[in-house]
């Protein structure tokens, strides 16, 4: 296997670069923000279409990319529900841009950090909670002071998983944002395009560097989740 030594500071490598740390620390902050709240609700309350909404939210696992890129265009799209809103309210428009470049890795890690992030909270004793509601603490605070510390190391470890694969979103990333260098074009993308131009040398040493990064994180994550006596 061929590996180049990589400038850092060139532009066809830096600005890909750049951008998929920009794009994946978004996508995750966003995941968790709507994976623990969703995780939180269905760990905590039972209502009808649970099981439902419980199946939604851990779709993208299973789905392939391209399906989940073609629902994003359904929904944030020029002609899409929402897209075409924003284009005739805002002059907006979220394709071809790093900006849907996020929305499509945050689909795609949002499962993550629910999953790992409901299975923390389940974790949590309710005595605990209920222990804190009589003396006086609301919902939020008994989410804030003791749930969610309670659950940090599991949230944390999703978290970490959730960054891996925003970092390795291509399909639905593809499908809305485009492979635009400068513009659109995370490492995942500049590999598939260092393959297409025949530059073996410039991907082998891109899907190392990304490789090298997804196992830090998940060897970190495995220490995380290591029961602590």
């Amino acid at each position: 296997m061929n590996i180049v030594w990589i400038d850092f500071t060139n532009p066809s490598f830096l600005s890909p670069l750049l951008l998929t740390l920009k794009v994946a620390t978004l996508a995750t902050v966003w995941s968790l923000i709507l994976g623990v709240a969703a995780a939180y609700v269905l760990a905590r309350w039972d209502f009808p279409g649970r099981d439902f909404v419980d199946a939604v939210c851990t779709l993208p696992i299973v789905m392939p990319p391209t399906v989940l890129g073609y629902y994003l265009l359904v929904f944030i799209g020029r002609r899409g529900i929402i897209g075409q809103w924003l284009q005739q309210t805002f002059g907006v428009s979220l394709m071809f841009t790093w900006q849907g470049a996020t929305i499509a890795a945050t689909v795609v890690a949002f499962p993550l950090v629910f999953k790992s992030a409901r299975a923390a909270l389940e974790g949590v004793g309710k005595q605990y909670e209920n222990a804190a509601r009589t003396l006086g603490q609301g919902e939020l605070s008994v989410f804030l002071r003791v749930s969610l510390p309670l659950a940090f190391r599991g949230v944390l470890s999703g978290g970490m998983l959730a960054f891996a694969r925003a970092m390795g979103e291509f399909g639905a990333t593809l499908m809305v944002a485009g492979n635009l260098p400068g513009r659109t074009q995370t490492l995942s993308l500049a590999v598939y395009s260092a393959v297409q131009a025949g530059n073996d040398a410039l991907a082998n040493t891109l899907v190392l560097i990304i490789s090298i990064v997804c196992v830090i994180i998940l060897m970190t994550t495995s220490k995380l989740l290591k029961p602590q006596f």
